[in-house]
């Protein structure tokens, strides 16, 4: 049952007020011994002519809330505060996260809904650093996340294939490039001579000129120039595809930015029929001084285009072929007045679609003493990140197994340390907020007791070892009410109420665009069951109908665990 709904409609009955306004003001209180929920009454003073407090006091006499046997209604000064009875919340809670299983938290409010997330979106030619597994990251985490929440999902990979920077790598491989290092390593020299053009081009300005040439080639379609740029772009998707198949991540559509150029003179066209185009300094500019912003740049002086219209060509085809209700694009904070200027250009431009366009921002990446530049060759490879994780992990788990006696093949061992290390790195790109910028530290990404993937998916690992030690004996866990409304301690109450605030939290995610209201809740749930399990009996309980219901919750635990951590983009383990 969502209480909070029901508690919102009670209260619009009693007071008038619209269902969804009183569910945006109950808010839950910040010591459980205040309640469940609790509602402002200031919004009513105005109307009523009372003071807060006495509104509060004379809602809590009110019958309606009399009859529930669900909850009890309290006056705390101006606030309606709401106790859910813990039975009753036990019962209801553990039957519904048990019958759903790892489909806990889906939901339909997505239904006939498009969204298009576009993240990741790498360049081709460079290498796949750090920097770009936050995009790659919290943009699968938001797919995921629209899908559970019923939403038909397009996943959107906006590759950077195009620019001035392929006429440099044209000019580049012509002079310096070295056709075996190609074949074995790609990136690696496509990298190695992207580096030395801009260490050349420093003292030989001919050089610049030269790749303006080449991209001008290569816009107007010259065989050789696309040819090369062809051969760049496909060597760089096999290396990015065997990354994203390791981290999980899937993609419906990978147009970059070259798929939208033969579209961009009909842009052109629609904006000089509206008249919105004017000249500037050479450039083809539209003017945005209403919105508060500098002149977006269409076409350059040179007649080649840009990111904005190359932009601006995309959302119109997404419109057009998808019909969207959201189309997010997850790309850094640096990039946030390029979306505005795209935006607004649509908007005046008259496209209703330019509202439903959302700019996710994030932080940046970084290391203690260190800068990322790809031009000066200076970057951590997200590869080189995980697998040094996996080894990390590889130690500690051996390192474990051998402590314990414990038997584990290699092939277990390593089948562990690959999901819990990839799992350390994806989850500390979502753990904070996404506008935080995060500072890689070793000890804290995989510290077992702390808030980690590690400590997330070894207390899942514990929680299935409980429940196959009870199967073992002969328990199974309980699933009639009766039983399950026995759970009414502290301890346990607190970890069943942080179960069941799950699907709210999924929600939060998709409308904050934040997959922190994930791992937030998901951490919340696996320290209150830590703290069950130290201070409670699961298989050695007072009564075997309480053994019975305290393994309801360890499977109500794994459940709400797996399908977190699974919209987080990681798997779990069923032992350590």
């Amino acid at each position: 049952m969502d209480h909070k709904s029901n508690i919102a409609s009670t209260i619009a009955q009693i007071t008038g007020l619209e269902v969804e306004q009183v569910y945006k003001l109950i808010e839950i209180p910040p010591q459980s011994d205040m309640g469940d929920y609790a509602f402002p009454c200031f919004v009513l003073a105005k109307t009523l002519r009372k003071a807060p407090p006495m509104i509060a006091t004379e809602l809590a006499a009110n019958e309606k809330f009399a009859e529930s046997d669900i909850y009890t209604v309290k006056n705390v000064g101006p606030y309606l505060n709401f106790f859910i009875d813990r039975g009753f919340m036990a019962a209801d809670t553990l039957s519904a996260v048990n019958e759903a299983g790892d489909n806990y938290g889906t939901a339909n409010e997505g239904e006939g809904k498009n969204v298009i997330v576009e993240y990741s979106s790498p360049n081709i030619a460079k290498p796949f650093h750090v920097g770009h597994a936050f995009t790659t990251i919290l943009g699968n985490s938001l797919a995921r996340t629209y899908k559970k929440l019923g939403y038909n999902v397009v996943r959107m990979n906006h590759l950077g294939d195009y620019g001035t920077q392929f006429g440099k790598l044209i000019t580049a491989y012509r002079l310096w490039g070295d056709e075996a290092a190609l074949e074995e390593d790609p990136i690696k020299e496509l990298l190695r001579i992207y580096v030395k053009f801009h260490e050349e081009e420093k003292n030989d300005p001919s050089l610049t000129e030269s790749a303006r040439e080449n991209f001008k080639k290569l816009e107007d379609g010259e065989e050789e120039e696309y040819k090369l740029w062809k051969r760049f772009r496909d060597m760089s998707l096999v290396v990015f595809e065997k990354l994203y198949k390791r981290m999980g991540v899937e993609f419906d559509n990978y147009n970059g930015e070259s798929f939208y150029s033969d579209r961009i003179p009909a842009v052109v066209d629609m904006l000089r029929e509206k008249n919105l185009l004017e000249e500037s300094e050479g450039a083809q500019v539209v003017m945005l001084e209403e919105y508060g912003l500098p002149p977006c740049i269409i076409l350059k002086s040179d007649g080649t285009t840009i990111y904005a219209s190359r932009d601006l060509a995309a959302v119109l085809y997404r419109d057009e072929t998808y019909h969207f209700d959201k189309n997010i694009y997850v790309v850094g904070i640096p990039q946030a007045l390029h979306f505005k200027q795209v935006f607004s250009v649509l908007k005046k431009a008259g496209y209703e679609c330019a509202d439903d366009c959302v700019h996710v921002g994030f932080g940046l990446v970084k290391f203690k003493n260190m800068k990322f530049s790809t031009r000066e060759g200076n970057v951590v490879l997200l590869e080189d990140l995980i697998n040094e994780s996996v080894s990390k992990v590889r130690e500690i788990i051996a390192k474990n197994a051998q402590d314990r006696g414990d038997n584990m093949t290699d092939a277990e061992i390593d089948e562990i340390a690959e999901k819990v290390g990839l799992g350390a790195v994806v989850y500390t790109y979502v753990k904070s907020g996404r506008e935080r910028d995060i500072v890689f530290s070793w000890e804290d990404m995989l510290d077992f007791n702390g808030d980690t993937a590690p400590y997330l998916i070894y207390t899942y690992a514990r929680t299935r070892s409980i429940l196959r030690k009870a199967l073992d004996q002969g328990f199974a866990p309980a699933t009639d009410k009766e039983t399950l409304s026995k759970l009414t301690s502290d301890d346990e109450y607190e970890l069943i109420k942080s179960i069941g605030d799950f699907p709210e939290a999924v929600k939060k995610a998709a409308a904050t665009y934040e997959p922190f209201m994930i791992s937030r809740q998901i951490s919340l749930v696996a320290r209150n069951f830590n703290r069950f399990y130290n201070n409670s009996r699961i298989l050695g309980a007072d009564s075997e109908e309480l053994t019975k219901a305290r393994l309801a919750v360890c499977e109500a635990v794994c459940s709400t665990l797996k399908s977190g951590l699974d919209l987080l983009g990681i798997d779990v383990v069923e032992k350590m």
